[in-house]
Order: C-alpha cells, then sequence, then structure tokens
C-alpha cells in the first residue's frame, strides 16, 4: 500500500511539475556539451599563461603549454618514421635544377667574377682587352652546370651530414606556437566535433536517470551530484571514444565501432602530411636550415671547395693572362675570394628552385602514404599526446563545470518555487 502511494505521489509530482521534469535530461544535455566545448577550447586557449601565479591560479591551453613536449614528439615522428632526407634528396634531378637556376646562376657569376677581379686588381681589369673579360667570364659561366650538378650530388651523398632534418621542424614550430596548435587542431576537428556531440547524447541519457532519481527523492543535492558526474563521465568517454577501440569491432552483432581518430586514418593522413609540407617541413625551410642551420659549416666548407675547383677549371684558357699581370699568389686568393662571394647569393639563387623543388618532392604525398604504415598505436601518438598528460585536468573541468549547472538548477528552482 505504501509504494502504491509512493507511485501516486510521484506520478501527481510529475503531473504537477511536468515542466520541470521534461527540463531535467535537456539541462544535462547543455551541461555535456558545454562541458565538452570549454574542454576543447581549454586545450588549445590561451596560447599564453592568463591568471596571477603562474601555473596555480591561472590557465594556459594544454597543447601551447606542452609545446616543448609536444614539439618533441612531433618531430620525432616527422623525421624518424615519416621524412627521410636521404629520400628527399633523391628525388631532385642535379640536370633540371641547373636549368631551373642557369638564368640567374649565370648573372651571380658574371657580377662575382667582375667584382672580384675588379676588387684585387682594378687596372689590370680596366686594361684587358674586352674579349678576354668575356672569355674569363664564359670560361667561368660553362662550368655553371656542372657546379650545380656536383654540389647537388655532394649534397645527396652527404645530406644526414649536412642536414639536421629534425632541427628544421623543431625551428619551424618553436617559431611559431600557434602553428603547432593549427597543427593539432586541424587534423583533429572531427575528433573535437565528436567529443561535443557525445556530450549531448551522453548527458541527455544520463539526465533521463538524473529526472528518476530527483522523482524518487526530490533531494536538491542531486543536482550538483549529477551536474557533476555528466561533465566528468562524458568527458572522459568522448575523449576515450576518440582512440578506443583501435581496431574494429562488431557491436551486438550489429554493427562494427571504432575509435573515430582510428576510423580517420586516410583523410587524416593527406591532411597531415598537407599541413607538414605547407608549414613546418617545406623547402624554404629545408634550405634554411642547409645553409643556416646547426651543420651549415660543413656545407659552406663544401660548396666553396667546389666553386674553387670550378673556378680553377673553367679559368684554365684565361689564367695565364691572369696570372702573368697578377702573379699566382694573388690569383689563388681572387680565386678562393670569388667562392666566398659566391656564398653570398646562395640563398637566393638557390630559393629560385623551391618551386621545382616543392613540386618535385611532393612531400604531402609522401608523408600520407608513410602514415599507412605505421602501427596503429604509432599512429595515434599523432595526437594522442595532446590528451594524454592533461587529460584529467579537462575531466575535471568538465566535473566542476557540471556541478556548478547543477547548483545553479537549484537556485532557478528554489526561486520559481518548485521545491
Amino acid at each position: 500500500m505504501e509504494v502504491e502511494l509512493d507511485v501516486g505521489r510521484i506520478v501527481a509530482d510529475i503531473a504537477a511539475d511536468w515542466p520541470l521534469y521534461a527540463m531535467m535530461p535537456v539541462i544535462a544535455a547543455i551541461i555535456g556539451y558545454v562541458t565538452k566545448r570549454v574542454a576543447i577550447e581549454m586545450m588549445f586557449r590561451p596560447l599564453k599563461f592568463v591568471g596571477i601565479a603562474e601555473p596555480y591560479l591561472g590557465w594556459q591551453g594544454v597543447v601551447p603549454r606542452n609545446s616543448a613536449r609536444m614539439i618533441r614528439v612531433s618531430t620525432e615522428m616527422i623525421t624518424t618514421r615519416l621524412v627521410d632526407a636521404r629520400q628527399l634528396a633523391e628525388r631532385l634531378d642535379p640536370d633540371e635544377l641547373a636549368r631551373e637556376i642557369q638564368g640567374p646562376l649565370l648573372l651571380m657569376i658574371d657580377e662575382v667574377t667582375r667584382d672580384v677581379i675588379a676588387e684585387h686588381h682594378p687596372q689590370l681589369w680596366e686594361t684587358l682587352p674586352v674579349f678576354v673579360q668575356d672569355m674569363i667570364i664564359k670560361q667561368v659561366q660553362a662550368g655553371a652546370p656542372a657546379m650545380v650538378r656536383q654540389i647537388v650530388a655532394d649534397l645527396r651523398t652527404n645530406i644526414d651530414e649536412v642536414l639536421d632534418i629534425q632541427q628544421v621542424a623543431i625551428d619551424a614550430l618553436e617559431r611559431d606556437k600557434e602553428l603547432l596548435v593549427r597543427l593539432v587542431r586541424d587534423i583533429s576537428r572531427p575528433e573535437m566535433a565528436f567529443i561535443a556531440r557525445c556530450g549531448i547524447y551522453f548527458g541527455f541519457a544520463l539526465g533521463l536517470v538524473q529526472t528518476v532519481v530527483w522523482a524518487l527523492t526530490r533531494e536538491p543535492l542531486v543536482l550538483p551530484i549529477f551536474g557533476g558526474l555528466i561533465g566528468w563521465f562524458t568527458d572522459w568517454l568522448a575523449i576515450k571514444l576518440v582512440f578506443f577501440p583501435r581496431e574494429p569491432r562488431r557491436v551486438l552483432g550489429l554493427f562494427v565501432f571504432q575509435g573515430v581518430f582510428q576510423r580517420r586514418r586516410k583523410v587524416v593522413a593527406r591532411q597531415y602530411g598537407e599541413i607538414v609540407a605547407r608549414e613546418v617541413m617545406t623547402v624554404p625551410n629545408i634550405i634554411n636550415g642547409i645553409l643556416h642551420g646547426p651543420r651549415s659549416d660543413r656545407v659552406l666548407a663544401m660548396i666553396q671547395r667546389t666553386v674553387a675547383k670550378v673556378v680553377d677549371e673553367q679559368a684554365s684558357l684565361a689564367k695565364p693572362f691572369v696570372a702573368v699581370a697578377v702573379g699566382t699568389r694573388r690569383f689563388q686568393q681572387m680565386k678562393h675570394a670569388a667562392a666566398d662571394k659566391a656564398l653570398s647569393y646562395l640563398d637566393e639563387t638557390a630559393r629560385i628552385a623551391a618551386p621545382y623543388a616543392t613540386e618535385q618532392i611532393n612531400l604531402g604525398k609522401v608523408i600520407a602514404s608513410k602514415m599507412d604504415k605505421l602501427t596503429r598505436v604509432e599512429y595515434e601518438g599523432l595526437l594522442r599526446p595532446a590528451f594524454r598528460q592533461d587529460e584529467w585536468k579537462l575531466i575535471a573541468v568538465g566535473a566542476v563545470i557540471g556541478a556548478l549547472v547543477g547548483e545553479l538548477q537549484v537556485l532557478v528552482f528554489l526561486s520559481s518555487g518548485w521545491f
């Protein structure tokens, strides 16, 4: 009889306050969604710490705060599994590269030759017949294609000694914290949207449970407790469902389920390859890494030797004229000065070939194809580090926000006379 009376009371209560009961699962869904959106934004924003006592009273986005660790993880993945400097260098055709830069290269040689001779022996250059001047310049220019081929061949042979490919990636990501955020955010947009949607679905389902508990107890504490549980559980479950299960699994024999990020592998591979090729491992960045990186002294010494050798070989016809006029010793000095001056043109000359090299290397496609060979765990490593270390903080924030919204519900209901 007592149970029947309780049921009657519950039915009567629902009939009297049906708007309240109808709102509960809806508000729970809103809590689930809002806590997810907040967690997502807290992953990426703000770029710099905002607060009064770093790192305790304030917040910095998870990705920018852990940028050093994430850069290390990302660059290690890029340079050990996705980008092979030697393979990239082998894609460049020395003859084609020489043709690409031929015009500017010949002008550079003309200018360098005239400047060096005029600097070291201005009277000589003025007194030389025009045909001798032209002969000297044309002889040196004639060796330009061979010089380019030799430099490219040397770079291809010794690329691991002259290029720190990992440092190129690190420099690109450290120069711009926003780039790291974009790299993570752009490849994970569908996952972030999935997390937010999960908040709605799971929040509504838990809201139904909350409604039943409220109907049975009419206890005000139910709302903040369930709000906190909704924020915590939906955050935790949504993040897990992004990555797990790694392998496709059939659920109840009806449908196949797999972690969202794992399921999108081919699309992510293409997007990731495009972003890395467009903004991280660009040809200008690689050129800069070769010419100005930690191993650039080896490159410059190698190029200097090659230039000096070619100048010596190609100037052989005019050498007697010059040697007699200035002496063998000064001629050697002029030759090395020409090599030194040519180095100052390297950046400009090398960047002229950037469009050809970019098209020839086609790094985005290379990365996408190599990502197909990654294990499930290795592939997961592209995004998982963004969550792993501070995952508990995001979940905790979701729980706190959920509890606060639940308490707000209590205050609204009190003010409305629903208690």
